[in-house]
């Protein structure tokens, strides 16, 4: 149906209807879903016409005339006849947006046959001058001259012209009143089925957010029992803290007296270097007052040895209670923000419980 001098000019989605041709006032919808819909231009034959697929079958094949009309029956429908077809069809738009733009082009596509038809008609008056002068001089001339029955025959004629142009206006008044309602109808169905779909997919959304709250809710309670547990192990080491405290206290009165007994051994080994020129008289008392003095520096070495190891684990000690300070306090404040969260997770679970 469409053939290689056609071009598409304009598409556009919607959902395509027919009319009942036993009612001819009920629609038929032509596919469960909305098709694309395009005007196509053949510039070979100067023919527009609207077309829509659904699978391997033309649901629309309607050649534009100028005497056609679209009318918009809504805000999202429109319809328009087609007498080569002998149907109306009505298309279902997404929004107001669409159906403008589709009315639109139907106008501007059917001046354009408008004026293709006239081009067509002044070509065929000029290839043939003949039939032009019989057709203004001959047909005049009868409604003058011709007698009873000559009369008789073209009052008839312009009168099933005249019955048959108001036939098509009433028809076509016919199916635009009686489709009104029938397109509003089909216009709130579309509307409630979009609105059921949201509805529904919303529904299996907070169902799927109400299963991972519920997850997340374990996690976080499973996460707080442990944090417990660290907890209560840190209050258990925090009772040996305070053992270590008695220790500190006891190296600390250690360190004060092994300082107070340094001071006093290097007050003694200055006195004793001030006085040993002196007293250095006799050979058997320097000996022994130097031998004093080694010792003396010797003790003096391992008080100095023994006041650095204590200096030492007293540092440890210092260093292992801030650590354990810092580590209570940053699972402290990791429980705070956690009990925070699974407040708040119970409130939303509340409150969807709720809507």
């Amino acid at each position: 149906f469409l053939s290689c001098r056609e071009q598409p000019i304009f598409s556009t989605r919607a959902h395509v209807f027919q009319i009942d041709p036993a009612t001819k006032r009920n629609w038929i919808p032509a596919s469960k879903h909305a098709l694309t819909v395009s005007y196509f231009y053949d510039a070979t034959r100067s023919v527009y016409r609207i077309i829509s697929v659904g699978g391997t079958k033309a649901i629309i094949n309607s050649t534009i005339t100028p005497n056609m009309t679209f009318t918009k029956t809504s805000q999202k429908f429109g319809q328009w006849a087609d007498s080569r077809a002998n149907t109306v069809y009505g298309l279902g738009f997404a929004s107001e947006q669409h159906l403008s733009q589709f009315a639109e082009k139907f106008q501007e596509v059917k001046e354009a046959a408008r004026l293709a038809r006239e081009k067509s008609q002044d070509k065929t008056e000029l290839t043939n001058p003949a039939l032009n002068i019989t057709s203004h001089q001959v047909l005049p001339s009868p409604i003058i001259s011709s007698n009873g029955p000559g009369e008789d025959k073209l009052f008839r004629s312009q009168s099933a012209d005249v019955e048959i142009t108001t036939e098509k206006e009433r028809l076509k008044k016919m199916l635009s009143e009686g489709s009104v309602s029938e397109v509003q109808w089909e216009a709130e169905f579309f509307s409630l089925q979009d609105n059921n779909n949201k509805l529904v997919a919303a529904l299996h959304e907070a169902n799927a957010n109400v299963d991972q709250w519920k997850k997340q809710l374990t996690a976080y309670q499973e996460e707080t029992e442990t944090l417990r547990q660290r907890v209560a192990e840190l209050e258990s080491l925090g009772t040996h803290d305070s053992s270590s405290e008695n220790n500190k206290e006891e190296l600390s009165q250690t360190l004060e007296e092994l300082e107070l007994l340094i001071k006093a051994k290097d007050e003694e080994i200055q006195m004793l270097k001030s006085q040993k020129c002196g007293r250095w008289e006799a050979e058997g008392e320097r000996e022994e007052t130097l031998q004093k003095l080694q010792e003396l520096e010797a003790r003096n070495a391992e008080l100095e040895q023994r006041l650095h190891l204590a200096e030492q684990t007293l540092a440890e000690s210092l260093a292992e209670r801030e650590k354990m300070h810092n580590e209570v306090t940053k699972v402290a404040e990791i429980m705070d923000v956690k009990i925070f969260e699974l407040s708040e997770l119970r409130q939303g679970l509340a409150k969807l419980v709720e809507s």
